[in-house]
């Protein structure tokens, strides 16, 4: 996380503001976490797990929402959902990112977001490539590097995030956006209820990363492998035209606003975005993958009802719609997705609203953070260039196996 990003800052200010004046008497206490996504994740259980740390409301990413609820960390908030009116309005597929085995929820969605390519137009012009770049196979994506590569000089050609210190997000905008572009339920299979291992989908997603490294298409391994590459990426490589393609998410936009981490005004002009195609090709032609975050109240949270009070706040329409106009985020609830101001709220907002048609989510199991962490190692293996692509495909398989007691298919 950008510390310089000061929107989710100043947006909970205004909430704080129009909560203590709608409660006299009352005060909200902000208590921002600065640190890299998995130190979050961490610091965020450690201070649920007592009544003297656990905060009354926390901001918890749907990957981590089923291991939290398994731990006991979490409370269900269907008593209040059942008596508000506006949770009517949120789409399916966000209420089931909050939704456990049990069938109770346990978090609020306040966005979702997609994944695609970005590209500088600038450089593809210099390297004599299409501004309105729209790649059909995986192999154009590297052909399209290799010619940056060839032609521009002191650029970084591609982008994809790789390793443990991306954490979740080389999981996510990196391995699981090729993944599911080989095959359907390339993860998890729901029908047999097993994690999918020996898959030659697994081989050609690590060969992708395997080759962006080998040929030297990316970032050197060290920065890569930075924990503070999430940083880099849209503080300083895309804005300073130091990269031509970025594999990466929706909300990139909202740093480059004027309370952003990096105000960018032309970013709109120079970039370009297109969807990350499909392996070969096939359909349906493009791959996304949505996420998330959602309000939730720890189970050992001192004031639940407060906490709830302060979701209604931020969950009122036009609060709603003020969040997803300042963060860049995509629209949960239908009411909001269908806003003139949300509708042009952001370049390109249009493009990766359209992408939630090719989206996937990741399996909302207690198992996941585990997985996610071997997929990690995995692709870290092939970027150092300590396993070959199916050897960290095995290595991945092993884990797997290991971590979920052997319930894998055997692909």
């Amino acid at each position: 996380m950008d510390n310089n990003v000061r929107i989710m800052d100043n947006h909970l200010a205004r909430m704080k503001k129009q909560f203590e004046k709608a409660n006299p008497g009352k005060k909200v206490e902000l208590l921002p976490i600065k640190a890299p996504d998995a130190d979050y994740y961490t610091k965020l259980q450690q201070m649920m797990r007592s009544p003297k740390t656990a905060p009354d409301l926390v901001y918890e990413d749907t990957f981590m929402i089923n291991a939290d609820i398994t731990a006991g960390l979490l409370r269900p908030l269907d008593e209040y959902l059942d008596g508000w009116p506006a949770w009517d309005r949120y789409i399916d597929s966000a209420k089931q990112a909050a939704k456990a085995q049990d069938g109770k929820t346990y978090g609020v969605p306040d966005s979702t977001d997609t994944r695609g390519l970005w590209f500088n137009k600038e450089i593809f012009e210099k390297a004599g490539l299409p501004t309105d770049w729209k790649p059909r196979t995986w192999k154009e994506v590297l052909d399209a590097a290799r010619t940056v590569k060839k032609e521009v000089d002191g650029v970084i050609p591609l982008n994809v995030l790789t390793g443990k210190g991306a954490g979740e997000a080389a999981t996510m905008q990196g391995l699981q956006m090729l993944l599911y572009g080989t095959g359907a339920d390339p993860v998890y299979e729901p029908r047999s209820k097993k994690w999918v291992t020996g898959s030659r989908g697994m081989t050609d997603a690590l060969e992708f990363v395997e080759t962006v490294f080998e040929e030297r298409l990316g970032p050197e391994p060290s920065a890569a492998l930075d924990p503070n590459v999430q940083v880099r990426v849209p503080g300083e490589w895309l804005p300073e035209g130091k990269m031509a393609i970025a594999l990466d998410g929706s909300w990139l936009g909202n740093n480059w606003v004027e309370d952003g981490g990096t105000p960018w005004p032309e970013w709109e002009k120079v970039l370009g975005q297109a969807p990350m195609p499909t392996r070969d090709g096939q359909g349906p032609g493009a791959v996304s993958m949505s996420g998330g975050w959602t309000w939730a109240i720890p189970d050992k949270a001192g004031n639940p009802d407060l906490a709830w009070d302060f979701i209604e706040t931020m969950g009122k329409r036009q609060n709603s719609v003020d969040w997803h106009v300042s963060n860049a985020g995509i629209a949960v609830r239908e009411d909001v997705a269908e806003d003139p101001e949300y509708l042009k709220s952001m370049p390109g907002i249009d493009f990766f609203t359209e992408l939630v048609e090719h989206t996937h989510y990741r399996p909302a199991l207690p198992a996941y953070p585990q997985v996610s962490t071997a997929a990690q190692e995995a692709m870290e293996s092939v970027t150092t260039g300590d396993a070959t692509a199916r050897e960290a495909a095995k290595a991945y398989d092993e884990r797997v196996r290991s971590i979920t007691d052997g319930a894998v298919t055997g692909k």
